[in-house]
């Protein structure tokens, strides 16, 4: 497996810790790494994930309270001042939540990365649809399948009113998303997830058009109570989904121009599913509707080390002061 050289911990040095999935390409880390040397001036110490997910060479145990990180049988070992965990591919997240159950029993900083029940709450998209119901989060209304026979399939499809987006209940990228308004769509969509072995869910199409009568929603990144960046998205293709990867155009607003109501909307949706950082899709049309909220969401583009990466690993850094979630909402 390639990894990064890694330091070792010595002289009772403290590194800052980012640990990511170092077969990812989106880039997140390496600009979490240059947030990490802006405010600190020193060099993040990168770790691949792998390590310390299940059949991983890694171990991690808590001496003195403290987090200590074995990379290796014999490798080096780091005590981190600080960790920061981002980058996790969801279909993998479960293979984590051993390392996360570890991190939990330290007083290591880390921001929420130890919570594996919020991470699970918004990975299972058929959890995230219990707890927005919950907690009165606007949402289109959805149905959650898992290998259902073709006539539990249309049924659903027209208890929804014909008109519906399907899509894997854990996924990334739009990826096995599609929009289906006949009943050869929707069972084309049902083998697709037979063949794939993966729980499935319909939702009734939101209607989010702009004025030009082209697909709409925004990414509001939260932290905590704040909104730190907002990236509306437009889709030219009507039946692709609002992602970039599938085609949509992306443009960062300024946070001060989003709505009071639908910023109340993205910090009440990412609390919901017990988060204090998160990137909320939503759509602006009829009053706001929350699609998802995304655990890591891409650190990318203009703005985003100053927008998000800086005020994120500076929460790390502050420890006591950084944003708690409503560990209520993640029951």
């Amino acid at each position: 497996m390639p990894t990064a050289p890694q330091r070792p911990d010595t002289d009772g040095e403290r590194p800052i810790v980012v640990i990511t999935d170092h077969s990812s390409d989106e880039g997140s880390s390496a600009v979490l790494e240059a947030a990490v040397e802006r405010l600190t001036g020193t060099t993040a110490t990168p770790v691949d994930a792998r390590r310390f997910m299940t059949g991983g060479t890694g171990r991690a145990e808590i001496r003195h309270g403290r987090l200590t990180l074995r990379l290796a049988e014999d490798g080096p070992t780091l005590t981190p001042d600080a960790v920061i965990v981002y980058e996790i591919p969801p279909g993998d997240r479960h293979r984590f939540e051993d390392f996360q159950r570890v991190l939990a029993r330290s007083d290591t900083a880390r921001l929420g990365a130890a919570d594996s029940t919020a991470w699970r709450n918004a990975t299972d998209k058929s959890r995230t649809v219990e707890r927005f119901a919950r907690h009165g989060i606007p949402h289109a209304p959805t149905i959650t399948l898992h290998a259902p026979d073709r006539a539990a399939a249309l049924d659903a499809f027209r208890r929804l009113g014909g008109d519906v987006w399907t899509r894997p209940a854990t996924g990334l990228g739009g990826n096995g998303v599609f929009h289906a308004t006949t009943t050869a769509q929707l069972l084309a969509a049902r083998d697709h997830y037979a063949t794939t072995g993966q729980k499935w869910q319909l939702s009734r199409d939101a209607r989010n058009f702009d004025a030009r009568g082209r697909r709409h929603q925004l990414r509001v990144v939260v932290l905590g109570e704040r909104v730190l960046r907002v990236c509306e998205h437009v889709q030219e293709a009507l039946d692709e989904p609002c992602n970039e990867a599938r085609g949509a155009r992306s443009t960062v607003l300024p946070p001060e121009e989003l709505p009071q109501r639908l910023a109340e909307l993205a910090v009440s949706a990412t609390r919901a599913l017990g988060l204090s950082f998160g990137g909320v899709d939503l759509a602006v049309e009829d009053g706001g509707c929350v699609f998802e909220v995304n655990v890591h969401p891409v650190i990318s583009g203009p703005g985003a080390l100053e927008g998000v990466a800086l005020p994120m690993v500076r929460a790390h850094l502050a420890k006591g002061s950084a944003p708690r979630p409503d560990h209520r909402a993640a029951r």
